[in-house]
């Protein structure tokens, strides 16, 4: 997966793409190839999912530190 694909990518896609890569590793049937290939590819989506997390946590983390700023700004 090149950069630009997984910047393309929304959360709520990878997520999805995810689950579903997840789901066939588990329903078994595929050749180890195949499988070695839905790994790698789920590890891919984990890590774009694990970004928007970490971003998401970055800018309510901000926004708490903001809304703590402006509380004790008050107190004068």
């Amino acid at each position: 997966m090149t950069s630009k694909t997984e910047e393309a990518l929304s959360y709520e896609q990878a997520r999805d793409e995810l689950i579903e890569v997840v789901r066939r590793l588990e329903a078994g049937g595929t050749t180890l190839e195949e499988s070695l290939a839905l790994w790698e590819r789920g590890e891919e989506l984990a890590k774009v999912c694990r970004r928007w997390l970490e971003g998401a946590r970055a800018r309510l983390d901000a926004a708490l530190a903001e809304e703590e700023e402006e509380a004790e700004g008050g107190r004068g």
